[in-house]
């Protein structure tokens, strides 16, 4: 076996997260709690309609009892034997315990389940909604099975996030309380459709056409922009803190062609659709901070080609302080680092 194909995925990491305070999932969690207004969840007709995600993490924080808050509730800058919590991310974990915190089971009320669902699935661009089901039924037995959730800070009263994990998920929510960086912090997608080991043409990815609409792209280079393109092998998927642009791979968007950069200002649309219109905004400002899409490098990579058939399934899209590294073998991961300051430093695995 070709030890570049092998996957994280294939061992979750819940076992040695973030266990230090398990609770029995019926020891007091209905005691104290105030039921909330009847939030109905994201599948149902009136979701573009839900109130804004932040205002729904302070929802659910106040409707916590004490015991739901001393297991999934931190402060701001919480420390465990792995270093800052807040700031992690990983392709497969549990920010809290799986096994009995999951946003699905009975440590959450219904109506906080409701809550939480909705919070969630606001974080995305509503046409997302049905593909982001897909995926999580895909991945993780659906939505709400394996997910866990943490809140950090006092929301309403100071700086806050919320931070949503799985297999293939980080996601977060922190009402601009995290300065210079846009989604939050630091991000991860991803998706194995029919197969741990998928087929050349990801069959059922829905994230794939992201892939193509790059691999396009370097259909339109010419000779001598493909030997500047394409390089032969990809750093480590996870290493997608700030760099010195000296150390960036592949061709300068800046010398592109003006119909290849209007391509290239495609792909990021499509890297950005999935996720709601704040957050793409702030994505969008945070790269214009430091020269936009011009001040980038977009890479290809001969490893790990699956079907050897040139459609390249690892490529990177690189600047002074945004990352967007796609790893598409065996399966999709996608790491994601957005700031509007290369001095901003990823605490990746803590």
């Amino acid at each position: 076996m070709n030890p570049e194909r092998l996957c994280p995925d294939c061992s979750s990491t819940e076992d040695s997260d973030v266990n230090r305070r398990r609770f029995m999932q019926t020891l007091g969690v209905a005691a104290g709690v105030s039921l909330l207004p009847r939030v109905l969840p994201a599948s149902e007709s009136n979701v573009g309609k839900a109130a804004p995600p932040e205002t729904l993490v302070k929802q659910l924080y106040d409707s916590m009892s004490p015991v739901q808050q001393e297991a999934v509730c931190f402060p701001w800058d919480y420390k465990d034997g792995r270093g800052l919590l807040r700031t992690r991310v990983q392709n497969n974990w549990s920010i809290t315990d799986r096994k009995t915190q999951n946003v699905g089971g009975s440590f959450y009320t219904k109506d906080q389940q409701e809550l939480i669902e909705a919070l969630f699935f606001s974080l995305y661009n509503p046409d997302w909604h049905d593909r982001i089901r897909q995926q999580l039924q895909d991945d993780a037995k659906g939505y709400g099975k394996e997910q866990t959730i943490a809140l950090f800070g006092k929301p309403g009263e100071d700086k806050f996030e919320f931070v949503m994990t799985g297999r293939h998920l980080t996601i977060r929510c922190d009402g601009n309380s995290i300065e210079h960086m846009a989604f939050g912090g630091p991000i991860f997608y991803g998706h194995a459709a029919r197969s741990f080991n998928e087929d050349a043409n990801h069959t059922g990815n829905v994230y794939w056409h992201q892939a193509l609409k790059a691999n396009a792209l370097y259909q339109m280079l010419d000779g001598k922009q493909r030997n500047l393109a394409l390089v032969e092998r990809a750093p480590a998927e996870d290493r997608v803190e700030f760099r010195d642009p000296d150390d960036h791979q592949g061709i300068p968007v800046s010398e592109l062609s003006d119909d290849q950069k209007a391509h290239v200002r495609e792909v990021l649309d499509l890297l950005l659709e999935p996720y709601r219109s704040v957050d793409r905004e702030e994505a969008r400002k945070c790269l214009a901070a430091h020269g936009g899409l011009d001040a980038c490098r977009i890479a290809f990579y001969k490893n790990n080609d699956i079907g050897d058939d040139g459609v390249w399934d690892n490529w990177r899209l690189e600047g002074p302080a945004f990352v967007w590294h796609y790893r598409g073998a065996p399966h999709v991961h996608v790491w994601v680092n957005v700031s509007d300051s290369p001095d901003v430093k990823l605490n990746a695995k803590g």
